[in-house]
């Protein structure tokens, strides 16, 4: 009889602790520090990886809002270079760049280090790029594509 009336209790805590009631969480939105909800869209939740990417790796020498240091590191924001040489831009962020390159009329001859990404990362830190301070891009960048990009 003791371990019936157990058993009985036990299933009403069970019960009562078992909410019928479905909550439901809000839209989480890109730059909120949450966990990505299914109301994003694959390129925006790679944008905010990419967002992270960029902080720990790039905003060093091209600065929190892209604009680069003149005539040391090259502007993102507004770049042509992103737009018109993606397979350059996938190259560079993959294996790192040495010798000039030309960014909006401004030649800049100096190294970027390879920061050792995968190509995950790398799509993901170029989507954010390609996306921000004004850039726009017709296709989003994806793990594939940058696997294709040979040294």
């Amino acid at each position: 009889m003791q371990k019936l009336v157990i058993l009985i209790t036990a299933a009403m805590l069970c019960c009562a602790c078992n909410s019928s009631e479905k909550k439901t969480k809000e839209p989480i939105k890109i730059g909120q520090n949450k966990t990505a909800s299914n109301n994003q869209t694959v390129l925006e939740k790679s944008i905010e990886r990419g967002a992270v990417i960029y902080d720990d790796f790039c905003k060093q020498c091209h600065l929190p809002n892209g604009k680069g240091v003149p005539n040391n590191f090259p502007p993102l924001a507004g770049s042509n270079w992103l737009t018109e040489k993606r397979t350059e831009s996938i190259h560079s962020v993959k294996y790192g760049q040495r010798g000039e390159i030309v960014v909006n009329g401004v030649t800049y001859n100096g190294i970027m280090t390879p920061m050792g990404l995968t190509d995950a990362e790398v799509a993901d830190v170029l989507n954010y790029v390609m996306n921000s301070w004004g850039n726009t891009q017709e296709k989003m960048v994806t793990e594939e594509e940058v696997a294709a990009v040979e040294k």
